[in-house]
């Protein structure tokens, strides 16, 4: 064969191999789908092939058709690729800006509410939720607040709920309390044991944890904050609409939307719906 044949050949299997993963993934992501109820279908995708194949050979198959055999016959497999999917990447008081710009631009918006209910969408493990639940305390708010954190993955539901974290994160997560507005001693907070720390119980006291997906779950209260960082940035234009629509429709008159410095509501279909509070942290204030 000549070289000029060669080189066409391995076009030929670069191109249908791309298409072929295309198919594979495609039939994994239906599959999980149509059988567990979970849908990745609107991820982006560039992000989700790597987690796909990463999860591939951890679970030591060769393609993603094998994979797909082995999620929808093995319960454990599948709840381990959710899991992986649902990037369960967090820390306490994390991007501590945010959390300082919050305390002076949106508590004193809180202070004449009678009531607080704040959403945190795609929770993760919960440290953002017991940040927010240290900042309301020190706010002297937490008594009339109510949080409610959700995300599509037990898994980390259960770790968020029992309030349990490494000790050797507590180094960062004391500078990042600090540099957010921290008023006390961070240590107050938590309990050592061994090689965790639990957090104070009556942290917990006014906090409510739920599985919710959002890509297929609806609206499930009204709420005067929604936060939702880092998760968007997963998502491709249509599901990112289609968040956005569900976080309109939950979000109170003169509601807060937090969606950190990585997203932003422009370029959706509610970009008009909301007046911006900071343009860096991207805080948002629906108002119509």
């Amino acid at each position: 064969m000549s070289s000029s044949g060669r080189a066409d050949e391995k076009e030929w299997e670069g191109n249908n191999g791309e298409e072929l993963e295309q198919i594979e993934i495609e039939l994994l992501l239906e599959g999980v789908h149509r059988f567990y109820g979970y849908d990745f279908r609107n991820y982006a995708l560039p992000s989700l092939r790597r987690r796909i194949w990463h999860h591939a050979h951890a679970e030591g198959v060769q393609t993603i058709s094998a994979l797909l055999e082995k999620v929808l016959h093995d319960r454990a497999c599948f709840e381990r690729l959710i899991y992986n999917l649902s990037i369960p990447i967090t820390e306490m008081f994390r991007d501590p800006q945010l959390f300082l710009t919050f305390r002076q631009k949106v508590v004193p918006m809180l202070r004449t509410y009678p009531y607080i209910r704040i959403w945190h969408a795609g929770c993760s493990t919960g440290e953002e939720v017991y940040s927010m639940a240290i900042l309301l305390h020190e706010e002297g708010l937490y008594e009339k607040s109510r949080i409610y954190a959700t995300d599509m993955n037990a898994r980390s539901l259960q770790q968020a709920k029992e309030g349990v974290f490494d000790i050797k994160r507590m180094k960062q997560y004391t500078k990042n309390y600090l540099e957010a507005g921290g008023t006390r001693s961070f240590s107050e907070y938590y309990t050592a044991k061994y090689n965790s720390v639990i957090f104070q119980p009556f942290l917990k006291k006014n906090m409510v944890f739920a599985e919710h997906n959002l890509a297929t779950d609806g609206s499930f209260n009204e709420f005067n904050v929604i936060f939702c960082r880092n998760v968007m940035i997963y998502f491709n234009d249509e599901l990112r609409d289609h968040v956005h629509g569900l976080f309109h429709e939950s979000l109170s008159h003169f509601g807060i939307l937090v969606l950190g410095s990585k997203e932003s509501i422009h370029f959706t279909s509610y970009s008009d719906s909301y007046e911006t509070l900071d343009r860096a942290e991207k805080i948002y204030r629906k108002i119509k």
